[in-house]
C-alpha cells in the first residue's frame, strides 16, 4: 500500500491514524465545534495519515455534498487546538499529534480517471 508521501506506512502509523480519525469523528458527531464556518456543515474524515514519528497527523476531509472546502479547512484550522486536546484525551499516546487538515482530492481524481476512460472508447 503506497502513501501520498511515498513509503508504505507501518502498522503503528495505520493504527494511530485510525484512532485519531475515530476521535475526531466523535468530536464532530457530538457537535462540539462552535465555529460559524462549520455551522450546518457535515464533514467526512476520509483518512488520517500519521508521520513515522507520530508527531504529525494529516487529516484528509471532504464536506458532504461538496460544499465550501476552503471555508471548512479554515474553520478546522481555527479549531485545531481544541481538537488536539480532545485527541489527547481520547487516544493513548505520549504526545498528541499536531493536526494538518487537507482537502481529500481522491474523489476528484477518480472522477477524472473515469471521464478519461469513458472518452477513450
Amino acid at each position: 500500500m503506497s502513501t501520498r508521501g511515498g513509503n508504505a506506512p507501518s502498522q503503528r502509523q495505520l493504527r494511530v491514524g485510525e484512532e485519531v480519525r475515530h476521535a475526531l469523528a466523535m468530536v464532530m458527531e457530538r457537535g462540539e465545534l462552535r465555529d460559524p464556518g462549520l455551522h450546518g456543515v457535515s464533514v467526512t474524515i476520509t483518512e488520517v495519515r500519521a508521520t513515522p514519528d507520530l508527531k504529525h497527523a494529516y487529516v484528509y476531509i471532504m464536506p458532504l455534498g461538496g460544499g465550501d472546502i476552503e471555508g471548512v479547512l479554515k474553520a478546522l484550522n481555527r479549531a485545531k487546538p481544541y481538537l488536539r486536546r480532545q485527541i489527547a484525551k481520547g487516544v493513548q499516546l505520549r504526545h498528541a499529534p499536531d493536526l494538518h487538515f487537507k482537502a481529500d482530492e481522491t474523489f476528484d481524481n477518480a472522477e477524472h480517471i473515469s471521464a478519461l476512460l469513458r472518452d477513450s472508447k
